[in-house]
């Protein structure tokens, strides 16, 4: 009787998974761009019992042309991001970023003001509906391609929101991409690169060394070896070094690929805990 008990818990988590994390989906009707927007919420199991909590987040990004259910179904591991918000009791906030948005503000479209949305909106969303610690020792903020753009850009342009920030195959220079990407994706954000070149490199993360150095926020970054954004990682982590500014550098085998984000993803949360833990023991 035990040993077909024993059978029939193993089968159970075999077909139906370990993890009991809820995932809910947040609609956020998005006053600076005029449309809903939707973000998917993960809550670990223990959030069930309302004496629990709060909880930390960590609000993570998705890349170009994708969208907030990218971790979410995406990952070789259906369950990835689950286990993880029950392994680490932490909220984790997939928003939508737009097919192109890059996580800011466009000074030419209004429809695309997703820094305002994500800083602003989504967080006072999230913070409104579930039991968050709403302190910046309890927020962080990672993502890959154009998330992980976005999350080290956010995090230069408001450290007040943000421990620690990291970036997965970053797009770390918006400068220096081009063809149907550049002309469909981001001239339209920020108008045409010979024109605009000082645009570009305010909204490239190369060039925002200087404010991520006086934001204090705690870094992590890692790109594949064989991803083709590898050297512009490896000028951003130069440029760290040559600032003296703090942060953990990785590169991995491993291409532009979702094998390679699935596998990363876990380093971050550790990375952001660890921070999180010195914060506390400093406070």
């Amino acid at each position: 009787m035990i040993k077909r008990r024993l059978l029939l818990l193993i089968l159970s988590l075999f077909f139906f998974g370990a993890s009991a994390a809820q995932v809910d989906t947040l609609e956020i009707a998005s006053t600076a761009m005029g449309k809903t927007l939707r973000a998917g919420v993960v809550v670990p199991d223990s959030y069930k019992k309302k004496k629990n909590g709060p909880y930390p987040v960590l609000y993570l990004l998705h890349g170009y042309s994708g969208g907030f259910r990218d971790w979410l179904t995406k990952t070789p591991d259906k369950n990835l991001v689950s286990e993880l918000a029950d392994k680490y009791q932490m909220i984790i906030v997939t928003p939508d970023g737009g097919y192109s948005g890059w996580y800011l503000d466009s000074p030419l479209d209004k429809a695309n003001q997703y820094e305002t949305f994500i800083t602003k909106e989504l967080v006072q969303q999230v913070e409104g509906k579930y039991r968050t610690l709403q302190d910046k020792n309890s927020r962080f903020i990672s993502g890959l391609s154009m998330g992980g753009h976005g999350a080290l850009y956010l995090s230069a342009r408001h450290p007040e929101l943000y421990l620690a920030a990291g970036s997965m195959s970053g797009a770390v220079d918006l400068s220096a991409i081009e063809g149907d990407i550049l002309t469909t994706g981001i001239a339209p954000l920020l108008g045409p690169k010979a024109e605009n070149i000082a645009r570009y490199n305010a909204s490239s993360i190369v060039y925002l060394v200087p404010q991520l150095k006086a934001s204090g926020v705690k870094l992590i970054i890692d790109c594949g070896v064989n991803d083709f954004l590898i050297e512009a990682n490896r000028e951003l982590h130069r440029r760290l070094v040559y600032e003296k500014v703090p942060h953990d550098y990785m590169e991995r085998p491993g291409a532009h690929t979702w094998p390679y984000w699935g596998n990363a993803l876990e380093y971050h949360l550790l990375f952001f805990q660890k921070a999180r833990a010195a914060a506390m023991a400093g406070s």
